[in-house]
């Protein structure tokens, strides 16, 4: 037992004073991955890290790791982090959260002076959202042995900056090398990104696993032709063509109990008077479980075959199955949550998280809070002051719970 109580103001400040890098005038932040304003909150959480006494490494891929040393001679580090690269139109709690909870855990701890048998780390991870680099997660899935160096090396922007000119620009490039650092348990708070928990008036969810994903890119070539004197019945539109796999993708995934969405499409020399005759576009699949992706996965591959026949051309660009956490990390949770009497209840991840890559190589769950109308990946994106610090108070009760679960 103990009677350390989270600095719940503190905390609300650092999430004010973060929004600030890459602030937009929307209320947002658009804070691409290895971006200036990327270095900027970099720099900052270093400058955070180092005052309170613990000790900070970057890997190769820009991965963070800060470290409060334990008591207990070569134990393993228990974790907590996530990301604080943002979407182009993103808000102030997506990952962030997760760090700055994270961060608030070591300055509590380091105010009361406690000491824990193992070493407590606030991991960074690099480009968590895929939005400036695909795929998503790839810091974390460099750690986790998902990806190689040259692989990550070489992702591009859509400007065409690769991954390994961005890093070396804002400095970044750390001499740790990937997958060194191991961990004895990894714990990510998280807004939920969804609206059970607010829907159902559940103040903590305690993550069970994160449902199968997968992304494509699909490029559809029709024929260019004149808007004005080409008959409707004689037109191999592309954009048509796509229009139809959209929605026809989202029904199968309403009747299969999935998800289909397209993000991303851009046509090629695109002009108003022009039918389009190639694009490109995204697509992105999940299901809670594996089965259930590859049935759907298999009706809408049939879907493309049957609208544009040999005019498609369908890549997998990332898969992810379902992942299942650790049931002791989730024990732990339960039971800080429990110890605090708050609401609870299990819950799967619709989202992609690092911690899908981290439950490869450690015990692994998350925690969620509840987030404003389910809202995120939105300027909008919002969270109760009240829920983010009772997150991070179940995150600091997990960390110590878990030292007597935590192997050497």
């Amino acid at each position: 037992m103990h009677n350390l109580t989270i600095n719940g103001e503190r905390l609300w400040r650092t999430i004010t004073q973060t929004a600030a890098f890459g602030a937009g005038p929307d209320g947002g932040i658009r804070r691409l991955t290895l971006s200036p304003e990327d270095k900027k909150v970099r720099d900052w959480l270093r400058e955070q890290c180092e005052a309170i006494g613990c000790s900070l490494k970057v890997d190769t891929v820009g991965n963070m790791f800060a470290t409060r040393p334990g008591t207990r001679e070569h134990a393993l580090p228990i974790a907590m982090g996530s990301h604080l690269d943002t979407q182009p139109t993103g808000g102030k709690f997506d990952g962030i959260l997760g760090v700055l909870a994270g961060l608030e855990v070591l300055r509590t701890l380091h105010d009361a002076g406690y000491e824990t048998e193992h070493p407590v780390m606030l991991i960074n991870w690099t480009n968590e959202e895929g939005a400036r680099f695909a795929p998503a997660m790839l810091g974390s899935g460099a750690h986790a042995g998902v990806f190689d160096q040259a692989f990550v090396d070489s992702r591009l922007d859509t400007d065409g900056v690769s991954f390994a000119e961005a890093i070396e620009k804002i400095g970044y490039r750390g001499e740790t090398p990937l997958g060194e650092t191991s961990l004895a348990a990894m714990f990510e708070l998280h807004i939920e990104q969804g609206p059970i928990l607010e829907r159902e008036d559940i103040e903590i969810g305690v993550v069970t696993g994160v449902q199968a994903m997968r992304w494509y890119d699909l490029v559809i070539t029709g024929q260019e032709a004149h808007a004005g004197s080409t008959p409707m019945d004689m037109r191999c539109d592309a954009l048509a063509d796509a229009a139809a796999i959209v929605l026809g993708a989202q029904d199968i995934a309403r009747k299969l109990g999935g998800m289909a969405t397209t993000g991303q499409l851009s046509i090629t020399s695109p002009s108003r008077n022009v039918i389009p005759g190639k694009l490109s576009m995204s697509l992105d699949l999940r299901h809670v479980t594996d089965g259930g992706l590859d049935s759907l996965e298999i009706e809408v591959t049939d879907l493309i075959r049957k609208q544009c026949g040999n005019r498609a051309h369908l890549q997998a660009v990332w898969i992810s199955p379902a992942v299942h956490f650790d049931v002791d990390c989730i024990e732990t949770v339960r039971r800080a949550a429990e110890r605090l009497g708050t609401s609870r209840r299990d819950i799967v991840s619709g989202a992609g998280h690092d911690s899908v890559h981290v439950s490869r190589i450690a015990p692994t769950t998350m925690i969620f809070i509840p987030c404003k109308d389910g809202l995120s990946h939105n300027p909008a994106e919002s969270a109760r002051k009240e829920h983010c610090v009772l997150g991070a108070q179940v995150l600091l009760e997990s960390i110590i719970l878990h030292q007597s679960f935590a192997g050497n």
